[in-house]
């Protein structure tokens, strides 16, 4: 039997063991590729000192040859929770030190019983992903564990917040439950994604590819929208995620966090005045509005790099959180197409889920024309984002800074669409469709038989310029609350939320609603 000293001195030990991992040597490499462990990557993300460590001591039940007498403690996963910018977080780093971070059913069950906690304790989730997929000595059973997580990971879905980081690779099975949260951060060059891996592409496709091509940073912030920020390195990553924290609420129950304000929320902006062109074909770049709107001009923005004829992010008025939903002028000119659909819908979705207010910029020419388009199914992603306006209740306001053009006039949270509060600068058009075209349907016969079609065709795009091309028509039907000078734009806004924050709408009864994926 041991002494008291002896178990006190094994206990030590097995700390000892649980805080190395895999081992210094494994820990070296790690560092040498330029990557944080798991356990210094905890240290980063949580207030000092609050982290509390659960399943500390959990090892694999293998009976694999070779496996049965090589556990180690912890099972090559990092879980716990503690305070983050002060507020309570859940957490799992997964380990590459230890069997290349691959998932086994312990350490599985490890990450559930953290996400169990989480919901139950109103709390968001962060996942650090480090992993090579699933345990391969245990067969199935670590199969089932990826869908233990996945299971979870649907059920807290518009819970609570769920964020992961994509620390090195993440392959297989790894990628669906990173999929499944609401952000996905990634590491520029350490960090990879995707379902199969670029030797079993060239077995089966002949595609000659690289890890950073099929599934960097790079590929997934630009190309196929999976992931929502890029980051330098771990460090630069890490910050991030506290700073997107810091703008989310607890939970589906809490509001989001209030700052107390250092901005005033009555400070004039003549520099809007001068942002839209006189030329409404010309660009500008709508982020120089948000800039100038929001206080101290500090704006998280969400999937930079992907779909960039739409911005979505974080930013606060007199210190309350609004997700921004905004056309881009500077990219196919705001137009609406297949990817700003999916990428505003998702964000829309996410703000009204957890309580975050929308303050949408308008300047949209309509929906992107052409067979890729048509093709590639614009209906039914452009009728995401009208679904998840139309069905978001939070408070809701629209300024309307140059076009407002067609159905993407209505998608935009639109007055018919319930917007709380809809204005326009004077600078705005709303209708069907620009004058020129409009005036190509309606008087083509007009135009062609006159003696000199240009000078008929100007004479009517003038007529219909001035009786549409405007937001007093607009105003008059009601559709607009007002029409402001570009300069009042952030007390308006502001005493506008300010107002809405208590309000509350209900949807009709109904188990889910069924929006056209």
């Amino acid at each position: 039997m041991k002494t008291k000293k002896e178990k006190h001195e094994y206990l030590k030990k097995l700390r000892e063991q649980a805080l190395l991992g895999g081992g210094r040597d494994r820990i070296q490499k790690i560092h040498e590729s330029g990557r944080f462990t798991a356990r210094e990557r905890i240290h980063v993300l949580f207030d000092e000192g609050t982290f509390q460590e659960t399943g500390v001591f959990v090892t694999h039940r293998s009976s694999w040859p070779g496996m049965a007498d090589n556990k180690i403690v912890g099972d090559g996963v990092v879980c716990g929770h503690g305070l983050v910018n002060g507020c309570n977080v859940f957490a799992f780093a997964q380990d590459f030190t230890v069997f290349g971070g691959s998932l086994s059913e312990a350490n599985a069950s490890k990450i559930t019983r953290l996400m169990d906690m989480a919901v139950e304790n109103g709390a968001p989730i962060v996942g650090l992903c480090d992993s090579g997929g699933a345990r391969i000595q245990e067969g199935v059973a670590s199969l089932g564990g990826y869908a233990e997580i996945f299971l979870r990971n649907t059920l807290a879905s518009g819970v609570v917040p769920q964020i992961s980081a994509i620390m090195g690779p993440s392959a297989g099975g790894a990628v669906y439950s990173p999929a499944l949260t609401d952000f996905v951060f990634m590491v520029k060059e350490t960090s990879h994604m995707f379902i199969t891996g670029p030797n079993v592409i060239k077995k089966v496709t002949h595609e000659d590819v690289t890890f950073e091509e099929l599934g960097g940073a790079l590929t997934h912030n630009t190309k196929s929208g999976v992931a929502h920020f890029m980051a330098d390195d771990d460090e630069d990553c890490i910050n991030t995620i506290k700073e997107l924290l810091s703008y989310l609420p607890q939970n589906n129950l809490e509001d989001p966090p209030f700052v107390t304000p250092t901005d005033d929320p009555n400070r004039m902006e003549p520099q809007l005045a001068d942002i839209v062109p006189d030329d409404p074909r010309a660009p500008y770049d709508i982020k120089d509005i948000i800039h100038l709107v929001v206080d101290d001009g500090e704006f998280l923005e969400v999937q930079r790099w992907w779909a960039k004829n739409i911005v979505v992010g974080f930013a606060r008025l007199n210190g309350h959180v609004v997700g921004i939903v905004a056309n881009q002028p500077m990219h196919l000119a705001g137009v609406l197409d297949i990817n700003s659909s999916n990428k505003g819908a998702r964000f829309v979705r996410f703000c009204d889920a957890f309580n975050i207010p929308l303050l949408t910029f308008e300047d949209v020419p309509g929906f992107l024309p052409g067979t890729e388009q048509e093709w590639g199914g614009i209906i039914r992603h452009g009728a995401k984002l009208i679904f998840a306006y139309c069905e978001a209740t939070v408070p809701k306001l629209t300024v309307i800074t140059r076009k407002a053009y067609g159905g993407a006039y209505c998608v935009m949270s639109s007055k018919h669409i319930r917007g709380d509060y809809n204005v326009a600068w004077p600078t705005a058009e709303l209708a069907v469709m620009g004058a020129e075209g409009a005036v190509n349907i309606l008087y083509r016969k007009a135009i062609e038989s006159a003696d000199d079609p240009d000078a008929e065709r100007r004479v009517y795009i003038d007529q219909f310029t001035d009786a549409f091309a405007n937001p007093y028509v607009a105003a008059g039907l009601g559709y607009l609350d007002d029409v402001i000078s570009p300069e009042n734009t952030r007390p308006m806004v502001i005493h506008a939320l300010e107002n809405l924050l208590n309000k509350r709408q209900q949807l009709p009864p109904k188990k889910h609603s069924n929006i056209p994926l």
